[in-house]
């Protein structure tokens, strides 16, 4: 493991605990820089920004819209004000992001699941399924034979494969969506409790595309899903996103999910247990089913082919070796746009939280980072990234084409949804632990007073839900800097109920607007330990590494060509 040091000694200050922030306890040593950046956030200027990102007036920032439009536009004139150079393409501060956009036309559509020769009642649309055509045509039709294919996970390392014995081709393929649990003899198969990429459904219908499936139908249950039915309903019920398909690239005629309610009634009819067959699929020796339907219909889509934008803006390095390096910060500037209305009639998905919060900070970290005196060995380099909600495509695009070469790119800081609660005495950075960088941010904040918590929730895989991910995959030692549940002054389950309370009612909802009650100082401390881990990362002598064995390790190494 590194040992972060400073390529110059800097001026360094004690700061007696009176004098300290409520998020610093006891005698801390901070860099002077550090000390100054932190004071000059303002709470007032995150509020401004998130009050203006989340506004009616942008409608919600669908990728491709007027209001994502407005959103890149306003991101990318406070980058210009700030004296930040441009970082995108053609000299400008746009990195355009090539999509299409395909929703699904459920006035020419119609999907069932039959058996035998027996009739069957298309299925309802939002209220039984959701889905879409990635094939990116107009229509496609189905009729394939319906497989339980368990997990449909192919793990060699783990001596997994949920496909033996068939062949998935042109077969609609149902799947659970987790992992294959662990159990009393491996405990750790498939790292336990913790969600890998294999649970995730973009890895399903990963999976099934590669197979050659012409279907694929998730099960949907909360707790395997990690949310509601509302949630995947309202995510899939307006425009999806893609990147455009290579020649050759195949995909699905259909990928969607169901409701735990149709699923059991799909295998009652094949005279079986759903629940039975879910605990049958956590055995290596689970072997696919045939459900004995086939999967018919017609799945038709509008098409909209459109461009979006990451904005990226650059502050360049003071070292003449190191300023080609890089610390990336990076939040996703997108939303859903207008969609279903809720039960008070409101149909704009304003996204407050989600992600103008992490924006507004974005912004004023650069704003913070722009007057620091002295300038960084590093060049500090800000992504506001498109269409997170989509399947992190705007990230994706970036980690295909780095503005700074992938291998160059010493740390990725991500902020997604800052919960506005308080100040909190401890933080999640899932992944950080992964790195060689740990041990300096055990000490950022040790010094700040937070304790790092692992992660809260593992079995939700939040590790591959966010844009650090499309970096880790290019290599770049990337995380999110999240919030823990422990507000100061509050009681001990407040901040959890809090954050609860959100996901349950607010996530990916109309609702997620800004309120009065909010407590702005979460992203202030945020910003406080995003600006000091920066600093160690861009003036430390050596680059962070994921640690030897990890899964971007190779990545990396082919990044730098090792």
């Amino acid at each position: 493991m590194h040992r972060f040091l400073l390529l110059s000694l800097v001026t360094l200050i004690i700061i007696p605990a009176e004098a300290a922030s409520p998020a610093r306890k006891g005698t801390s040593v901070v860099p002077v820089p550090v000390q100054k950046a932190m004071g000059e956030l303002d709470a007032a200027a995150i509020r401004a920004h998130t009050r203006f990102l989340s506004s009616d007036l942008l409608e919600g920032r669908g990728p491709g819209t007027r209001g994502d439009a407005l959103a890149t536009q306003y991101i990318a004139s406070q980058f210009e004000a700030l004296g930040l150079q441009p970082n995108g393409d053609d000299g400008s501060y746009f990195q355009k992001v090539s999509l299409l956009g395909l929703t699904f036309d459920a006035t020419r559509s119609a999907l069932t699941l039959a058996r035998g020769d027996a009739g069957s009642p298309p299925l309802k649309y939002l209220e039984q399924f959701v889905g879409g055509n990635q094939t990116q045509q107009e229509t496609t039709t189905l009729d394939s034979e319906v497989i339980f294919v368990g997990h449909g996970v192919v793990a060699p390392e783990y001596g997994w494969d949920d496909y033996k014995g068939i062949d998935p081709r042109g077969k609609t393929l149902v799947m659970l969506v987790n992992d294959p649990p662990a159990n009393e003899k491996e405990p750790d198969l498939f790292k336990g409790r913790t969600r890998t990429y294999y649970g995730r459904w973009t890895y399903k219908f990963e999976i099934g595309a590669a197979k050659g499936a012409e279907a694929v139908i998730l099960i949907h249950t909360d707790d395997a899903a990690g949310y509601g039915w509302q949630v995947v309903r309202n995510s899939w019920s307006n425009e999806n996103s893609y990147t455009k398909l290579k020649d050759g690239e195949t995909a699905l005629r259909f990928a969607g999910w169901v409701t735990e309610e149709v699923a059991s009634g799909l295998f009652q009819g094949a005279g079986l247990d759903l629940h039975a067959m879910t605990r049958a699929a956590g055995s290596r020796d689970f072997r696919p089913v045939s459900l004995g339907y086939r999967m018919k219909g017609t799945v038709a889509s509008r098409i909209r082919p459109f461009n979006t934008s990451n904005v990226v803006a650059r502050l360049e390095g003071s070292d003449a070796k190191l300023r080609d390096e890089a610390i990336l910060y990076t939040a996703h500037h997108d939303h859903l746009g207008v969609g279903a209305p809720n039960a008070k009639g409101d149909t704009i998905y304003n996204g407050a939280i989600d992600n103008a919060s992490g924006s507004a900070l974005l912004i004023e970290l650069a704003r913070v980072w722009a007057a620091t005196t002295p300038t960084p060995k590093r060049s500090i380099v800000f992504a506001a990234v498109a269409a997170e909600e989509q399947g992190l495509l705007g990230s994706r695009w970036y980690g295909k084409n780095p503005t700074v070469p992938a291998g160059k790119i010493a740390l990725g800081l991500n902020f997604d949804a800052i919960y506005m609660i308080g100040r909190v005495s401890d933080i999640t950075m899932i992944g950080v632990e992964r790195t060689s960088f740990n041990a300096t941010a055990e000490r950022v904040t040790k010094a700040l007073g937070l304790t790092i918590v692992p992660d809260q929730s593992p079995e939700q895989g939040y590790y591959y839900r966010s844009d650090h991910f499309s970096l880790a995959k290019a290599g770049v030692p990337a995380f999110s800097v999240d919030q823990g549940h422990h507000v100061l002054g509050k009681p001990e389950s407040w901040g959890k109920d809090k954050t609860d309370d959100y996901r349950k009612n607010d996530y990916h909802q109309p609702s997620d607007e800004i309120a009065p009650s909010w407590d702005w100082s979460s992203a202030v401390q945020m910003g406080e330990l995003g600006f000091w881990l920066g600093w160690e990362a861009a003036n430390a002598i050596d680059m962070p590494n994921w640690l030897a064995g990890e899964e971007f390790r190779a990545a990396r190494d082919r990044s730098q060509g090792k």
